[in-house]
């Protein structure tokens, strides 16, 4: 079994650098973010071991640690990307005004019929008998 191939991450502001270590080779790189820091690292590993047959050991680490990389690469991948709405109206104001903000802002939408109760169903209205029909009197 060959020697596994190391990568090493390294925060730099909002930017990820990526020291990926094996074969005798050290190679780096930069990304935004650690998702993309992730797949600089697959490129930069393929580079260093492109004909390698069969599968790749290769540990990523954070501060020297492989749990703390993965913990923070799954928080990463799982995070939301949409802020959740506030829970609580903002500062001075009313819960009334918040749910009122809310409902402007959402669409509105048509609440189905509700079932009657037995006593509220319409019955039809009675017709009068019908009239008899009497032939027309035809001119005299």
């Amino acid at each position: 079994m060959a020697d596994p191939i190391e990568v090493h991450y390294t925060p730099d502001g909002d930017d990820w650098s990526v020291v990926v270590m094996g074969r005798g080779q050290t190679l780096t790189g930069r990304a935004p973010g650690l998702i993309a820091a992730r797949d600089r690292a697959d490129q930069l590993v393929e580079t260093i071991a492109p004909d390698e047959p069969g599968h790749k050991t290769v540990v990523h680490l954070l501060d020297g640690d492989a749990v703390e990389f993965t913990t923070a690469y799954l928080t990463a991948r799982l995070a939301k990307t949409e802020p959740d709405k506030p829970d609580a109206p903002a500062a001075g104001e009313t819960p009334e005004k918040a749910a009122t903000t809310e409902a402007a802002a959402e669409p509105a939408r048509e609440e189905p019929p509700k079932p009657r109760a037995e006593s509220e169903v319409a019955t039809p209205a009675r017709q009068p008998a019908e009239a008899k029909e009497e032939p027309a009197n035809s001119g005299s």
